[in-house]
């Protein structure tokens, strides 16, 4: 017998596991999620967009739009950063980010910092605004690399039915 030969690439799996992290995300408009990998395949993070540990998630706006503080802005945790501050304690130099939607300028700061060196994106839908430039700017200026992913497969079902295992 042959092994399988319809298994999915290391791309698909990493940006699968930050998709599925952005479904833990509260935020009515936008899920993002993450996955930090280091040199071996290891996932070493995970985040999603999120208000910090202790904040209450049904005590902070969800708002995208009125005056500053009565919107979800000043208070979310984008899922890049989410995913560098839950590392599992390891050195994040030389790791890559796989990211659901390219990283804003102050995620592009904390990914620099931490020392990861490529930022795998699903989808750039900001692309051309001024977070989105900053951020392509730092990241290029810092020697991180940046790819969108490509996948052969547009869609992944997952069962929990124990029957299916």
């Amino acid at each position: 017998m042959k092994k399988r030969q319809d298994y999915i690439s290391w791309d698909a799996y990493f940006m699968g596991v930050a998709l599925l992290s952005a479904r833990r995300s509260k935020d009515p408009n936008t899920q993002v999620g993450a996955c930090i990998v280091n040199d071996k395949n290891k996932i070493v993070g995970t985040g999603y967009n999120g208000l910090p540990v202790g904040c209450h998630d049904d005590e902070f706006p969800w708002s995208k739009e009125g005056e500053f503080l009565e919107t979800k802005y000043p208070y979310i945790c984008h899922a890049e950063l989410n995913a560098i501050l839950n590392n599992i304690g390891m050195d994040l130099h030389g790791c890559r980010i796989y990211t659901a939607l390219f990283p804003c300028n102050e995620c592009a700061k904390a990914i620099i910092q931490s020392g990861i060196t490529e930022v795998i994106y699903l989808s750039d839908k900001y692309a051309g605004t001024g977070p989105a430039s900053a951020s392509r700017l730092m990241l290029a200026k810092a020697g991180v690399s940046c790819r969108k992913v490509v996948v052969e497969i547009k869609e992944l079902s997952l069962s929990y039915r124990e029957e299916d295992v």
